[in-house]
C-alpha cells in the first residue's frame, strides 16, 4: 500500500476516533458509577448539535475571537497527523518531531489564551491567566520526559526513537519508568483531567478551559471541543508511540497494518480505560495545588534523566 495512503489514514483515524475516545471514557466513568451513561457516541451527537446551531458573537469582539477555533482546531489537527499510529515511517517522518509537536500545541494554546481576553469577560481572563501558569510548568515537564527517551536514541525525531526502542532488546529501565510517569501526568494535566481540571463542570472557581470558550456557540463551539478530543487521543497515541511502540508495522505490507491496527486500538483501550479508573478514584486538586502537582512532574522527569546518566550510559 502507498505509505501517502496511510498517513492519510492514520491521520483520519487520530480525528474521526477523537470522539469516539472521549465517548469511551465517559462510558466507562458511567458503568464505574453504576450509570447507564450517555453512550459511545454521544460526543459526536454533541458536536452535530453544534454544528447545524447559529453561531452568536458579542459586538465587541474582534477578527481575534472568530478566528481562534479555526486556528485552534487546525494546529492540533497537524500535530495529530504527524504522529504514527500503525505505520513507523510515514512521508510525514522528518516533520514528526518532538520540539515541532510541542510548537503546534503551543501555538494552540496561545490563540486560545488570547480569545478568552479578547472577548473582555472575567471568566475568559482568568481561564487564560490559568492555562498559562499551568501550561508554563506543564511543558517543561514535557519536554525533559521525552528527552530522556532522546538520549539513548540520538535524536527527537519520533520515528527515530520509535524504530530505536522496537530494535532493542526489552528491558526494564529506570529512566523509562520515570519519564513514563511524568508524561502520564502532563498528560493529565494537557486535557484538563481529573486531578488537575474536570471537563464536565462550569464552576468558576475551578474551572481552566472551559472559562476560555464559554462566550462559544454553534460550530465555534464545535471546533474547540472537537480541538479538545483530539488532544487527548494525541496523548494518549504519543505515549503508545514513545513507551509501547511494540507491534507497530515497520512495511506498509496489509497484514502489518491490520496487526498494528488492532493493538494500537487495544493499547489505547486500555490507556483510556486506566484514566477513566483515575478519574474515578481520585477527587479533583485544589487550585492551588495544581503547580506542585506539575513540578513533581517535572522532577520525576528529572530523576529519569540522572538516572539514565548514572546507571544506563556509565557516567
Amino acid at each position: 500500500m502507498s505509505s501517502i495512503l496511510i498517513q492519510i489514514i492514520q491521520a483520519l483515524l487520530l480525528l474521526l476516533l477523537a470522539p469516539l475516545a472521549t465517548g469511551f471514557v465517559s462510558t466507562c466513568k458511567a458503568r464505574l458509577q453504576n450509570r447507564r451513561g450517555a453512550g459511545l457516541l454521544q460526543p459526536w451527537r454533541n458536536l452535530r448539535k453544534l454544528f447545524v446551531k447559529e453561531v452568536v458573537i458579542a459586538s465587541h469582539a474582534s477578527w481575534l475571537f472568530r478566528t481562534a477555533p479555526y486556528v485552534v482546531f487546525t494546529a492540533t489537527a497537524i500535530a495529530a497527523s504527524v504522529v504514527p499510529a500503525m505505520l513507523v515511517d510515514t512521508p510525514l517522518s522528518l516533520t514528526a518531531d518532538v520540539i515541532a509537536l510541542v510548537a503546534l500545541l503551543a501555538l494552540a494554546r496561545f490563540f486560545l489564551a488570547l480569545a478568552g481576553m479578547d472577548i473582555g469577560t472575567a471568566f475568559g481572563g482568568m481561564g487564560a491567566s490559568r492555562e498559562m501558569t499551568f501550561a508554563a510548568l506543564a511543558e517543561p515537564a514535557m519536554l525533559m520526559s521525552i528527552f530522556v527517551l532522546s538520549l539513548s536514541a540520538h535524536s527527537t525525531n519520533l520515528t527515530t526513537m520509535i524504530t530505536h526502542t522496537i530494535h532493542t532488546s526489552f528491558a526494564l529501565h529506570p529512566s523509562l519508568a520515570f519519564a513514563m510517569v511524568a508524561m502520564l501526568m502532563v498528560a493529565v494535566a494537557e486535557n484538563g483531567r481529573i486531578p488537575v481540571d474536570n471537563p464536565t463542570t462550569h464552576l468558576e472557581l475551578t474551572m481552566i478551559h472551559e472559562a476560555m470558550i464559554l462566550e462559544y456557540s454553534g460550530r465555534h463551539l464545535a471546533l474547540m471541543e472537537w480541538a479538545s478530543m483530539i488532544k487527548l487521543m494525541l496523548f494518549a497515541t504519543l505515549i503508545i508511540d514513545l513507551f509501547m511502540p511494540w507491534g507497530m508495522a515497520m512495511q506498509a505490507t496489509p497484514a502489518a497494518l491490520a496487526i498494528a491496527l488492532g493493538l494500537w486500538l487495544l493499547k489505547l483501550a486500555g490507556l483510556l480505560l486506566a484514566l477513566a479508573l483515575a478519574e474515578t478514584a481520585l477527587a479533583k486538586l485544589r487550585l492551588f495545588e495544581v503547580p506542585e502537582y506539575l513540578s513533581g512532574a517535572f522532577i520525576i522527569a528529572f530523576l529519569g534523566l540522572l538516572s539514565y546518566y548514572m546507571l544506563e550510559a556509565g557516567v
